[in-house]
């Protein structure tokens, strides 16, 4: 499928080879030998390009984003000044929204970017929020102020690697083509691969996500046979860091950088809101020599914060320069005394800004209504420098959520809900509050709305315990093809009452065989990461059991798989609650916080413990115990955290341990870390199972670690008072159970006597027993009856054959 204006004249490559004919044409009838004119004229185009603007039509003082306006001023400016130009983009300008664009359904965004002139985009993630059928029936689709008042988007959205499931079809255009200044410039469009694992699953249920640089390559080529003379591939997928050097050393932008072909001129990218202005050399194997010699790489960030500038020169030959290359920023900073402010460098064109205004006007009315009062900031995980959000990490706000949704389902007509999981890509702002004057802070529809902008609905699931520890394990993430996703770790918010400990180490796994690729066997690919091993859970304080059900909501997009966590979509007696995750929040505002501001609980819910290689199994009384803890900390600097680490047994302090609240820039939940060694009582009864508690006093946090004690190494004796007996009534038979240990330990716990395979009684061991006891036996039938006793508290696990005294019953 094609777009573009198809009686657009033949490109210059055609023309020339037209021409060139009809001088030799010439040349032969005058007899004489005809030299073609040099052809030295040239046209330079220019494609300006965005991405990832996500609806940011204000200008937001204070970080560079200029707003739509102000990109609409620039982009028309740059137009003026050169006509041969293009204004494209890379996907994700709708979703995940400023509330403006939000609650107005991203309308003033796409009345905004009509303004500016945007002409075609590669499909984002984000454009998929909602589902296929919305991108193409609502926003794809012509305006219309009944049955589609929010859509219209005047540009071609564009995606070489998105099919039908069913037929192969293009799911949306693959390319789009335009003439300008007599040049036709292609463009060949491409999303994240991951795509399946961002969006909800059940949105795209109808489409398959293809190999980017196969289906781009196949695209690419069939507009060069069309006649284009620049071909430009829009792409929502992004290089992991902005150093030029190392962006195509591995994975899956290396591929993308390295094995485009050289049909296509430059590659504008998007997804990882990195801005870069890289070129890269184009492959040898070039085709008719068309391809530039560098290949520009760019990304222009995010939020339009600035505007990819890239000029092609094309001359009359049908050769492409790629001329100059550059990010244009939309503001600048300006500082006087201590005062810093930003200062448009263009235009803030009349027309969006209108559209902006009203937009900000009418979200000031839906969002000024007042949900109550929070007693703190709830935070998302951070990074080092305190601001790169760490989607790794626990989180306040993650926690929150997550409680919301539980109570928000927790009637039985809703499911009855025990638990409940957040996702932390769900969560795109702090929940601050206004709190200019400090806390307690208000909270407003709108500050609420922006935390949460994607209007999931709930639903609950029974999943098994089982289940439940494999939908935490899949936090170490990996895809279908078990590949290490673009974020290699996702900490899921969870709700009140559940918390569970585990322990990770680095393995080396091999990928899956991708059916796309039949000539590449990924099988044979390994990689090192780390994965995690989830060893207890806990709902209100009781073990959650493997086998027994639970009922658990989650949003409508894990609840089909979102983020690779595919065994939520395994679910059973699933049911769609209806009830969006926004008024939810505003539910629980209303009965939680409207006089008493709502507390922010620092208690981490998931602790890593993790035991040295070598740690024995089992302990013996007396023994130390150590280990290491991490994920400690709430990590923003707001977050209270702990100083120490307290352990006690059974209410007895055994130790406090320091704590490291170190921030560092790892995307895991590894920080707020202590080395903990203690000494276990010597009185502990061996064959047990004790429960170490960890506790902060700042935080909240306790945790429990189950602690195994070593059996005793044993001699079990059991004595029978008579070894003839009569059925008939003097058949009751005293069995003494004597049980010494090696060190001397006094034992404690039960004996069990057998008769032959069969257990026929139970003895309890005191200490006061001294390892001795007496119990009578049940009434024997007729025969004889091998008798020997077993103690549960002994590694002996059946005594030899010379513990064995049989007794014969007449």
């Amino acid at each position: 499928m094609r777009s573009g204006p198809r009686s657009a004249p033949p490109s210059l490559r055609r023309r020339l080879a037209l021409g060139a004919s009809a001088v030799t044409v010439a040349a032969l009838a005058t007899g004489g030998l005809a030299v073609p004119a040099a052809y030295a004229a040239t046209t330079d185009v220019q494609i300006l390009a965005t991405n990832d603007f996500h609806g940011r039509i204000l200008d937001n003082t204070g970080n560079g984003e200029a707003g739509a306006a102000v990109l609409a001023g620039a982009v028309k400016q740059l137009r003026a000044a050169n006509p041969n130009t293009v204004f494209a983009a890379a996907g994700d300008l709708i979703g995940a929204s400023t509330f403006e664009s939000f609650i107005q359904h991203d309308k003033p965004t796409i009345d905004a970017l009509n303004a500016a002139g945007l002409e075609v985009s590669a499909v984002g993630n984000h454009e998929l929020d909602q589902g296929y059928d919305d991108l193409v029936n609502r926003v794809m689709a012509p305006y219309d102020a009944v049955t589609n008042p929010y859509g219209g988007a005047n540009w071609q959205y564009i995606a070489a690697n998105l099919k039908m499931k069913a037929t192969g079809d293009p799911a949306v255009p693959a390319t789009w083509i335009k003439e300008v200044g007599g040049v036709q410039v292609g463009f060949v469009g491409a999303v994240t691969e991951d795509l399946p694992t961002l969006v909800s699953p059940g949105g795209i249920a109808d489409i398959t996500v293809d190999d980017i640089v196969t289906s781009v390559n196949t695209e690419a080529a069939d507009l060069v046979a069309e006649g284009a003379d620049l071909v430009v591939m829009l792409v929502h997928e992004g290089a992991p860091s902005t150093d030029c050097t190392t962006m195509d050393d591995s994975g899956t932008w290396a591929d993308i950088v390295n094995n485009v072909s050289p049909d296509v001129d430059a590659i504008v990218s998007g997804h990882t809101h990195l801005a870069y202005n890289c070129s890269f050399p184009v492959a040898a194997w070039q085709s008719e020599g068309r391809a530039v010699t560098d290949r520009p790489v760019v990304s222009a960030g995010q939020y339009g914060t600035n505007l990819n500038q890239l000029v092609f020169s094309v001359d009359d030959a049908g050769n492409v320069t790629a001329k100059t290359q550059k990010i244009l920023a939309l503001e600048h900073p300006v500082t006087v005394g201590t005062t810093t402010t930003w200062v448009a460098d263009y235009p803030a064109d009349p027309e969006v800004q209108s559209i902006a205004d009203a937009a900000k006007k009418q979200a000031e009315v839906l969002g000024a209504v007042e949900l109550g009062k929070i007693a703190g900031p709830f935070n998302r995980a951070k990074l080092a420098n305190g601001t790169s959000e760490n989607r790794g990490g626990e989180s306040t706000l993650g926690n929150l959520v997550a409680e919301v949704q539980r109570w928000a389902t927790e009637k039985p007509e809703s499911g009855s809900a025990q638990i409940a999981f957040m996702n932390p890509g769900g969560l795109r702002q702090d929940m601050v509050g206004s709190n200019a004057a400090g806390y307690p802070a208000t909270l407003t529809y709108q500050q609420a709305a922006v935390v949460q902008p994607f209007a999931n609905t709930l639903v609950n699931m029974q999943l098994t315990g089982a289940q439940i520890k494999k939908v935490l394990e899949q936090q170490w993430q990996r895809d279908a093809l078990n590949k290490v996703a673009t974020r290699p770790f996702l900490r899921l918010g969870v709700s009140d009452g559940f918390t569970y400990t585990y322990s990770q180490k680095d393995v080396t796994e091999f990928q899956k065989d991708d059916p796309k690729t039949p000539d590449v066997d990924e099988s044979i690919i390994s990689y090192t990461a780390p994965r995690g091993t989830v060893t207890g859970m806990w709902l209100n304080g009781e073990p959650i059991d493997a086998a027994s059900t639970y009922s658990v909501t989650v949003n409508s997009f894990l609840a089909t798989g979102g983020d690779n966590f595919f065994e939520l979509a395994n679910g059973t007696a699933k049911r769609d609650t209806g009830k969006a995750d926004l008024a939810a929040m505003v539910d629980y505002m209303a009965t939680f916080a409207a006089s008493t501001p709502l507390p922010v609980d620092y208690a981490q819910h998931a602790v890593e413990i993790g035991f040295p290689a070598g740690a024995p199994s089992a302990y013996d009384p007396g023994a130390t115990v150590a280990f290491g803890v991490k994920s400690w900390a709430m990590s923003t600097a707001a977050d209270a955290k702990d100083s120490q680490i307290d352990v006690s047994l059974d209410g007895v302090a055994l130790g406090s341990f320091p704590v490291d609240n170190t921030i560092g820039t790892e995307v895991y939940d590894n920080y707020g870390t202590a080395a903990v060694s203690v000494a276990l009582p010597s009185d502990v009864a061996r064959g047990t199972t004790v429960e170490l508690t960890l506790t902060g006093a700042q935080t909240g946090t306790s945790v429990v670690v189950p602690v195994a004690i070593d059996k005793a190494d044993s001699t079990t004796v059991g004595t029978p008072n008579k070894t003839f007996a009569n059925s008939k009534g003097n058949g009751v038979i005293q069995y003494r159970t004597t049980v010494t240990t090696e060190d001397g330990t006094p034992v404690t716990g039960d004996a069990v006597i057998y008769d032959g395979g069969e257990p026929i009684a139970t003895v309890t061991l005191t200490a006061e027993d001294e390892g001795t006891v007496q119990i009578k036996l049940p009434k024997l039938g007729k025969g004889s009856h091998p008798l020997y006793v077993v103690y549960g508290g002994s590694d002996t696990v059946k005594p030899s054959t010379s513990a064995t005294v049989t007794v014969e019953v007449k």
